[in-house]
């Protein structure tokens, strides 16, 4: 009987991954949706497949979810929903404060929900799901919906309450309707054209980006659409309605009174000095030039999932039990935490394509409770430095990161991290070489965190060489020895057992006595023909050997990476300056080159892409000026809206800290287009009222006429371009506050939009008269005519007297305007400065946290933020004889912790302080431990070194 050989029992298939929930093991599965399905009805189907087999489990058996993303799906959509009800109270609420007439509220508000719900009808045709970028595109176009709608309703409001109309006669306020809508329903059609096809070039975006932004396009074209048909077809209806019962002028509303007296002795004053004027706005434009140099960049602004992703990557010679024992260590230290509800670590790789985890990295899914359970003063980033600090381990680096993110990085890049270096070449040990030497450059650089190059050839392996001489001797072949060797390391199916449903193989092997270690495979026999009994150490070299855990090929080459994180500063100058650190510090050989990847990949495509959109946009807009005035000057006219907003917009940006990325470039693109579109209105109110003012004189214009004719356009386009500007800010607001999921990425689309519209605001009412002003002027030939001051009609007469206080407004402007040039540049020299200056001070000064002796000399850090901790560290080396400072001439310095088959670096450099004896210290502390310093000088002081151990919080 087998029994009588051999131990019969049964055991294990073949572990290649484990699943730890807590401390404990658990078995565990991944639902993977198919491309183009919509995720939350995937998961609703899910969990109603898993309710209904849940009667047919084991007892005490449960499937329950460690990570379920239809929660960020319903949070992420939640906010924007919020979002939109909060913006349409307030658009109504901005309405209320202008017009001061119900009637007209409900004018120009009905629209908007219009307007919303026929963008989700294109959704729904389109196969448009309602996710956190299709709403965004309705969120950020709320103000612009009301826009036509506002300029519509307030002319038709204003030709009644002018001509004092009878509302009770509605034929007659049928026909005054019609007049104002003629007048501006051509303007409104194309401006609101212009925002539309200035939005279309975001389809040419590919991509991440362009998956993430075609939705984005899809429903804010949809939307302003629905409000340019409306404005021009519903709203004009509406009026003939509505417009009735008491119509108040406008200088009976108390906040366009107090608008109107601010407004016209500015703009009378910048009229009189239009010179001024424009330098002032070159001044603004060229300041946020300058303020954009500061402004850093990144591929999207990241979002708080609300899950963390842990990931440690071990030696690659670790076992799968060693590796999941430390997995549920750190699970426990995790699990401690009062902000973690649970957390689930997968080790090495589940039983999917999808998956290409080697065995000594593991994906830890961390679950954090609400924020209303963590403890005070507790954020993101500080939780995830406290509990990075608490789990790591000598030997294992750290990698963390959100599930979705990674996820996508991985796909897209094969890159785990935020930012990947990829060495090419045709040798891995070179290639291992040169991503530790890139790593240690890297550590060098500010922002640089979790750098981890990987360990190509660490793998460990149990080489068995048959000695084809020495087989031959006993008759044996290569095949005879690497059967036994398969019988005895490996295992043989023998047959399958076939019990009920279930089939089980059966496998035999040896016991594992016999082939424990390599000795005692040297004494597996093999029979030869002549029936002899050779021990396999006899034919055979048997050694244990080191060579590549995993080779990864790309583009026909042999790759190597080096893995980390940005943390403090942006990706985009982060790369920029590494690229060089590393071009400096690290020599390739010929054959050998590096490449950046991650999500620095994609933001170079979007950037290139980017490079042909912009340009594309404007182009969109100026041919669509062009054929609105038929004019390239009037059209350039009002292009000047775009820097002048893209001012405002960068200003925001650099007030707020937020970097260049592709949604802000698609906030600025939104903006353009709504920008342009009331300069476009302006520029119809200013022709129409020098069009009635030459009525008025016979076909005849003098220049004071002409300037009174353009305060009086630029005076009636006033409520209608506030409330068009108090709208799209007051629609903006809502994204601006929120802090709820999603906000990170909502708020740096909608800050261009916001900064934009405020900066246009001023635009419009001040430098759009004046240059028309000069356009006009020179058209009628009029530039060498004075004005007049006495005689003149009633406007002719306040404009002279406008002009006649000029001198004390243009002081009031001059010293406005250097007051907040001068407040922007403290607050930017600030900016820049405070962050060096405690850095200096700490070098110079600080505490004695560790000395060594070295003959007569005693070696002293110094450190003025107590111990050395893991990260980037500042601190100071110090030489001294007693209590004098010793000056020892050339210093060189090292810190390096050792690990299982590597070195970590912390690329440690000193440089003199200014002081003899002083050095200031820079070093990437990779973990927390003991780590080796190594100090070496030759000067004034002699030649010497120093050894020893310090340690690393």
């Amino acid at each position: 009987y087998v029994e009588q050989v051999a131990d019969v029992r049964i055991g294990n298939a073949f572990r290649v991954a484990s699943l730890v929930k807590g401390s404990n093991e658990a078995v565990g599965g991944v639902v993977v949706a198919r491309t183009g399905t919509n995720t939350k009805k995937v998961i609703d189907a899910v969990k109603a497949r898993i309710t209904q087999i849940e009667a047919g489990l084991p007892q005490g058996v449960r499937i329950v979810p460690f990570y379920d993303r239809s929660d960020l799906i319903e949070q992420a959509v939640g906010t924007l929903r919020t979002a939109l009800i909060e913006e349409i109270v307030l658009v109504t609420l901005a309405h209320v404060l202008f017009l001061m007439h119900f009637r007209s509220i409900l004018i120009v508000t009905i629209p908007l929900p219009l307007a919303v719900v026929t963008s989700f009808l294109g959704m729904y045709y389109a196969g448009l799901s309602a996710n956190i970028m299709s709403l965004a595109g309705i969120a950020i176009a709320i103000g612009v919906l009301v826009d036509a709608g506002i300029v519509v309703t307030e002319n038709a409001f204003r030709f009644i309450e002018q001509r004092g109309i009878d509302t009770s006669d509605r034929r007659l306020v049928w026909e005054t309707v019609l007049e104002s809508t003629r007048l501006v329903g051509r303007p409104v059609f194309f401006s609101m054209a212009i925002i539309l096809l200035a939005f279309v070039p975001v389809f040419a975006l590919t991509g991440q980006e362009g998956k993430l932004f075609h939705p984005l396009a899809f429903t804010k074209t949809f939307a302003v659409l629905a409000a340019t048909i409306i404005a021009v077809t519903l709203v004009p209806v509406l009026c003939t309605f509505l417009l009735g019962g008491k119509m108040h002028a406008e200088d009976a509303n108390p906040v366009m009174r107090v608008l109107r007296r601010l407004y016209r002795p500015v703009l009378e004053s910048a009229l009189a000095h239009r010179g001024v004027t424009i330098l002032v706005a070159v001044l603004i434009f060229a300041g946020s030039l300058l303020a954009a140099r500061t402004i850093g960049s990144e591929f999207m602004p990241a979002l708080n999932e609300g899950d963390l992703m842990f990931m440690p990557i071990a030696d690659p010679s670790i076992s799968l039990e060693q590796n999941t024992q430390i997995a549920a260590r750190q699970n426990a230290v995790l699990q401690a935490f009062p902000e973690v509800a649970w957390v689930v670590a997968k080790v090495a790789r589940a039983d999917t394509s999808t998956d290409p985890a080697p065995l000594n990295m593991t994906e830890t899914i961390v679950h954090l409770r609400p924020r209303s359970e963590w403890r005070d003063g507790m954020t993101l980033e500080k939780l995830r430095g406290e509990m990075g600090a608490a789990v790591q381990l000598p030997g294992v680096s750290s990698i963390w990161t959100m599930p979705i993110i990674n996820r996508i990085d991985m796909l897209t890049t094969g890159i785990r991290s935020e930012i990947g270096v990829k060495i090419f070449g045709t040798d891995l040990q070179v290639l291992e070489d040169l991503a530790r030497r890139v790593a240690d450059t890297i550590r060098a650089v500010p922002g640089a965190s979790n750098v981890y190059p990987e360990q190509v050839t660490s793998g460990q392996y149990l080489n068995i060489r048959i000695d084809r001489a020495a087989a031959a001797r006993f008759g044996l072949g290569v095949v005879d020895v690497q059967e036994v060797i398969e019988n005895a390391v490996g295992e043989t199916t023998l047959t399958t057992t076939i019990e009920g449903r279930e089939r089980f193989p059966v496998r035999v092997r040896y016991a594992s006595q016999y082939r424990a270690d390599p000795q005692a495979l040297g004494r597996v026999l093999v029979a030869s023909p002549g029936g002899a009994q050779v021990p396999l150490g006899q034919i055979a070299r048997i050694e244990n050997a080191r060579g590549p855990a995993m080779i990864s090929s790309e583009n026909g080459l042999l790759v190597a990476t080096v893995l980390l994180n940005v943390q403090g500063r942006d990706v985009g100058g982060f790369v920029e300056q590494a690229r060089v650190a590393v071009a400096r510090g690290v020599a390739m050989p010929a054959g050998y080159y590096a490449a950046w990847s991650g999500r620095w990949e994609n933001q170079v495509r979007a950037r290139q892409r980017l490079q042909i959109v912009l340009p594309l946009v404007l182009v969109v807009i100026f041919v669509l000026l062009y054929f609105t005035y038929h004019s390239a000057v009037e059209a350039a006219h009002v292009l000047l809206a775009v820097p002048f907003a893209l001012s405002g917009g960068i200003y925001l940006l650099w007030l707020l800290g937020y970097n260049f990325s592709v949604a802000v470039w698609v906030g600025f693109i939104a903006l353009f287009g709504t920008a342009v579109q009331t300069a476009v209105v302006m520029v119809i109110y200013l022709e129409e009222a020098v069009e009635r003012k030459r009525e008025a004189l016979g076909g005849a214009m003098t220049r004071t006429a002409l300037l009174e004719a353009i305060i009086e356009g630029a005076l009636l386009r006033l409520r209608p371009k506030v409330m068009t500007v108090a709208t799209v800010v007051a629609g903006l607001l809502p994204i601006m506050w929120t802090t709820n999921v999603g906000a990170e990425v909502m708020k740096p689309l909608a800050t261009p939009v916001l900064g934009g519209m405020v900066s246009s605001l001023a635009h419009v009412l001040i430098v759009t008269p004046v240059i028309f002003f000069w356009l006009r002027e020179r058209q009628y030939g009029l530039q060498h005519e004075k004005v007049e001051q006495a005689g003149a009609p009633v406007a002719g007469k306040a404009a002279g007297a406008g002009f006649h206080q000029t001198p004390r407004w243009r002081r009031i402007l001059l010293i406005a305007g250097a007051v907040l040039l001068g407040s922007a540049a403290a607050f930017f020299v600030w900016r820049q400065m405070s962050a060096g200056g405690d850095g200096a001070r700490q070098a110079a000064s600080g505490n004695v946290i560790q000395t060594e002796q070295s003959g007569d000399l005693t070696i002293a850090l110094v450190s003025a933020s107590g111990p050395l901790r893991q990260g980037r560290k500042t601190f100071s080396v110090e030489f001294r004889r007693g209590d004098t400072l010793v000056d020892v001439g050339q210093v060189s310095a090292s810190a390096n912790m050792p690990m299982p088959g590597m070195v970590m670096s912390s690329g440690l450099k000193l440089q003199p302080a200014g002081v003899p004896g002083r050095y200031t210290a820079t070093a990437e502390f990779g973990m927390a431990g003991a780590w080796r310093f190594s100090i070496d000088w030759d000067g004034p002081a002699g030649r010497g070194s120093a050894n020893f151990e310090g340690m690393v919080q």
